[in-house]
């Protein structure tokens, strides 16, 4: 089975076409109704404990749980794009977050505010894994990375604002006004989806049709390559999660900052991922893909080395000495992560949404677990070290993954 990643689809794009800015703007609208869906509510979690009559625990599950949904939404709605194209997939995603939304206004209950959220997931998961899929189907492999990196911007700066957003709601009108943003932006960005998105899948949608998504798991889990780039994105971003559950008990608890400087100096390492994120822009028509990876790999590997440094001798540094080495590890994973998924999904372009899907699903599984066990590594330690070396595990597993799995593409070409 030879990669086509190296060949640009029919009809699509190579390295030197214009940036399609307005298809950008689009994709980035779409795969931002995910994460600011999964945390925009957490503003108003007393005001749904008080309406409901439940518990804050119970309520809480409707963030947590939103985020397993949409981890398996991408699983579902992968496929479905390969089978009956792009643009049903995203407007029948679009419109049930939207009818989810709705529903979310009326509940009575904890269980059918909770429903309403997964149903708000599945449809948002859309968004995510079809963009993704759109743009492979649009562009070469390389130039697919480059604007894979555009797009994922908006997974950083979205989930910043979400709460911020959703504050300034429940302030100003209540708790329904949250949902009635959520459905009323749905609404908008499936108007905007139907006005100006063509159907990009073309006849790979016929040929998956008849293989059917069972063949095409099965051809994309025997293919070595597919294999490394999903571990790649899965465990590239692994050590953000892991920091995700570790950090606050090192900065809050034992540093004794504050709440609100812990969010400060973690808006502000995430600028590293967004640098990284251009830089893949930038590289990845140039040098192709898995030189890029390489690079963000020896970077992540910098940071968690320093971050271990730090968390053995210099605990006195204070918060800059945590977040400083996880800036670095952010750069990497921005530089790495566009480069892994356009790999993954260049594997099998008539399987790009099932590509698609599955590395979403890593990503998100392997990050909520890496995010409860950094939480519980680092529950009762007495520094930063436990989180360290669990990070600097996670890198020596990347790059052992990565090595074995992921031919040079001189070598594939020649194979």
């Amino acid at each position: 089975m030879g990669d086509s990643g190296t060949r640009t689809p029919p009809g699509g794009a190579g390295t030197d076409t214009p940036t399609p800015w307005g298809l950008l703007l689009l994709l980035m609208a779409l795969t931002a109704i995910g994460p600011t869906t999964l945390n925009i509510i957490v503003p108003a979690i007393p005001a749904l404990t008080h309406r409901l009559g439940s518990d804050t625990a119970t309520v809480q599950l409707t963030v947590s749980i939103y985020l397993l949904a949409i981890a398996a939404g991408q699983l579902l709605m992968g496929p479905l794009s390969d089978r009956f194209g792009r643009r049903p997939v995203l407007l029948s995603g679009l419109a049930l977050t939207a009818a989810a939304s709705v529903l979310a206004i009326v509940v009575s209950t904890v269980a059918t505010l909770i429903l309403a959220r997964v149903l708000q997931a599945i449809g948002a998961s859309a968004g995510i894994v079809v963009g993704r899929a759109i743009i492979r189907d649009l562009f070469d492999r390389n130039r697919a990375a480059a604007m894979i990196g555009l797009v994922a911007t908006v997974m950083v700066v979205v989930p910043s604002v979400g709460p911020l957003i959703g504050g300034v709601l429940e302030t100003s009108f209540g708790w329904e006004s949250i949902f009635v943003f959520i459905a009323g932006t749905s609404l908008v960005v499936l108007a905007w989806t139907a006005l100006t998105l063509p159907e990009t899948a073309g006849a790979h949608v016929s040929e998956a049709g008849r293989e059917g998504f069972a063949r095409d798991l099965a051809r994309l889990g025997a293919n070595a390559s597919f294999v490394g780039y999903v571990l790649v994105a899965a465990l590239g971003s692994a050590t953000f999660f892991a920091f995700l559950g570790g950090s606050p008990h090192v900065v809050i608890t034992l540093m004794q900052h504050s709440s609100a400087e812990y969010g400060i100096w973690f808006a502000a390492s995430s600028i590293g991922y967004m640098a990284g994120n251009y830089a893949a822009s930038r590289v990845s028509t140039r040098h192709g893909i898995d030189r890029p990876i390489w690079w963000g790999i020896g970077i992540e590997a910098a940071g968690v080395a320093g971050s271990t440094l730090l968390a053995a001798f210099a605990l006195h540094w204070g918060a800059i000495g945590v977040f400083l080495p996880q800036a670095v590890i952010s750069f990497g994973n921005g530089l790495m992560l566009p480069g892994a998924i356009a790999g993954a999904v260049s594997v099998r372009p008539q399987a790009a949404g099932t590509a698609a899907g599955i590395v979403g699903f890593a990503q998100m599984a392997l990050g909520a677990a890496m995010t409860q066990y950094g939480g519980t590594l680092l529950a009762g330690a007495a520094s930063a070290l436990p989180l360290a070396i669990l990070m600097d595990a996670i890198v020596v597993v990347l790059a052992l993954s990565f090595a074995p799995l992921v031919r040079p593409v001189s070598a594939r070409r020649s194979a």
